[in-house]
C-alpha cells in the first residue's frame, strides 16, 4: 500500500483520496500532522487518511462533510486531537459507529481538556507519547504484524525524527532562557520544551489563538516589550494573521526584531511531520542567531 501518503493530498479533506486497499486497516486522523506520524508508524500495513489537509483550512471551525462521514465509517482506528480543537470529530465518530474501532484522543492521553492549550503536536514530549500509543494500538489491532510495527517505530525514532530532535537539542543548548515573544499560544509547548523564556502575556496569546480581543493591558505589555527590545525573536502563526497580529509583527520588524513563522498544519500539505517541524525549528534557530 505504499503511496497512501501523509494524509490525503490537496483539498480540505482527505476523503477524496483513492479508496484504501481492502486488505489494509484504515486509520483516519482528524489532522494531517497526526496522520503523517501514523503513516510512518503503520508503513505498508495501514492505510492512513487525514481529514484536514489544506493549510488554508482552520481546524477549529471546520464543518464536516458527508464524505468525511463515509471515511470515518470505514475506519478501524481514528486519531483525534481533542482538547476542544476538533469538536466536530467526536460527533462524526458517534454518528458512524463501527464495532471494535479504536479511537485515540490525544488530549485525553496527555491529560488536556477543552479550555487548555490544544496545540499538542507542538510538544515534543506529547508527540513521543502519541508515537508510543499509536504503536501499541497497532500492535493490538494487528498482532500478526506487531514486530513490523515495532520496527517501524524504531526506524522512525532513530532516523525519521533525527533532524527534528537534533534541532530541538541545538536550540535548547544554545538559547536556554533567551527571552522571546509569540503572538499566540501555539508556541507555548514548544517554547517550554526548548527552555526559552516566553514573556508575552499568556492572556494575549490565548485571546489571539481563540479569536477574541486581547485586553488593553496585554496589548500595552507586548507593545512595550517590543519597543524596549526585551525579546530576541517574535514567533507568529502565519495561518492566523489577524489585524492585531499584523500590527505586532510590523512593530517587531520595525524594531529589527527577527520574526519566525509557524503554522498550524503541515505546510506544504505533502510534507512529513518532521520535515515541517524541522524547517520551522531551523527558521527559529536562524532568527535566534544561528
Amino acid at each position: 500500500m505504499a503511496g497512501c501518503g501523509n494524509g490525503g493530498g490537496s483539498g480540505d479533506t482527505g476523503a477524496g483520496a483513492p479508496p484504501c486497499p481492502a486488505v489494509q486497516a484504515v486509520l483516519v486522523a482528524a489532522e494531517n500532522f497526526w496522520g503523517s506520524i501514523a503513516t510512518q508508524l503503520g508503513g505498508d500495513k495501514v492505510c492512513v487518511r487525514s481529514i484536514i489537509t489544506n493549510p488554508d483550512t482552520d481546524p477549529h471551525a471546520y464543518e464536516a462533510k458527508p464524505s468525511d462521514a463515509r471515511l470515518i465509517a470505514s475506519a478501524r482506528y481514528v486519531v483525534v486531537n481533542g482538547a476542544g480543537y476538533d469538536p466536530w470529530m467526536p460527533k462524526l465518530i458517534s454518528a458512524n459507529p463501527v464495532s471494535g474501532r479504536t479511537v485515540l484522543t490525544v488530549g485525553d492521553l496527555v491529560g488536556k481538556k477543552e479550555g487548555d492549550n490544544p496545540h499538542l503536536w507542538y510538544s515534543p514530549a506529547y508527540v513521543a507519547r502519541v508515537i508510543d500509543k499509536i504503536n501499541a494500538d497497532l500492535d493490538a489491532i494487528d498482532p500478526q504484524d506487531a514486530s513490523y510495527f515495532d520496527q517501524q517505530k524504531a526506524q522512525y525514532l532513530s532516523v525519521g525524527l533525527k533532524d527534528y530532535l537534533g534541532t530541538l537539542d541545538t536550540i535548547r543548548q544554545k538559547y536556554h532562557h533567551t527571552p522571546v515573544g509569540a503572538t499566540e499560544s501555539i508556541f507555548v509547548y514548544l517554547s517550554d520544551a526548548l527552555g526559552l523564556n516566553l514573556i508575552t502575556p499568556p492572556g494575549y496569546m490565548k485571546a489571539i489563538s481563540e479569536g477574541t480581543d486581547p485586553s488593553a493591558a496585554d496589548k500595552a505589555t507586548i507593545e512595550q516589550q517590543i519597543s524596549a527590545k526585551s525579546i530576541r525573536v517574535l514567533v507568529f502563526n502565519s495561518q492566523n494573521s489577524t489585524k492585531d497580529v499584523v500590527a505586532v509583527v510590523d512593530k517587531a520588524r520595525a524594531q529589527k526584531i527577527p520574526v519566525a513563522q509557524v503554522t498550524e498544519t503541515l505546510t506544504p500539505a505533502n510534507a512529513t511531520f518532521q520535515e515541517w517541524q524541522t524547517r520551522q525549528l531551523r527558521g527559529l534557530l536562524a532568527a535566534l542567531g544561528g
